[in-house]
């Protein structure tokens, strides 16, 4: 909460961003260390911090603009981060495409998708103090393959399906 840190879906852990509040101009750079954000359309969550950092607490959300800058792989001898790059487009790739607060309709929709032969996992997490079920289906490798099951399963129905990484 007190760092510049952020969570993302798809990219790797410890990416560095450069994160444009497009509202005001502010700029931050935030490290990935979390998973999310878990609705639709939004595509970064950032820490408090950060997001003071660049004008967004008093709205909550924004319009900004995001630039992976690269990977911080350690070996700190200043402050600054050490950065390597790497093809983002390569990974272990999910879509969400339910999440439940009851983990009974999450083991349901997980069982349509395993017997019909696809790899499916329920993600438990806490929201707002109570226990939250995401089911994800494994699509591979890439993130392009990945983006095409969303659009399949966006066309079959699934509306608040979105690709995420692990």
């Amino acid at each position: 909460m007190h760092a510049m840190t952020a969570a993302h879906k798809t990219l790797p852990m410890n990416t560095m961003l450069l994160v444009k509040n497009l509202q005001n101009g502010r700029q931050t750079v935030v490290r990935i260390n979390d998973r999310g954000p878990f609705v639709r359309g939004r595509i970064v969550d950032l820490s408090f911090q950060a997001a003071k950092a660049i004008g967004l607490v008093k709205n909550g959300t924004a319009k900004v603009e995001v630039v992976a800058l690269g990977e911080d792989v350690g070996k700190k001898t200043t402050d600054q981060p050490t950065l390597a790059y790497r093809d983002l487009s390569i990974g272990e790739f999910y879509v969400q495409i339910g999440a439940f607060t009851k983990q009974i309709n999450a083991v349901k929709l997980q069982k349509r998708f395993t017997d019909a032969g696809h790899i499916a996992i329920i993600q438990q997490g806490i929201e707002s103090g109570a226990p939250f079920y995401r089911v994800q289906v494994y699509t591979g490798k890439t993130l392009q393959k990945a983006q095409r099951a969303e659009k399949d399963l966006l066309e079959s129905g699934y509306t608040g399906a979105f690709v995420i990484a692990r």
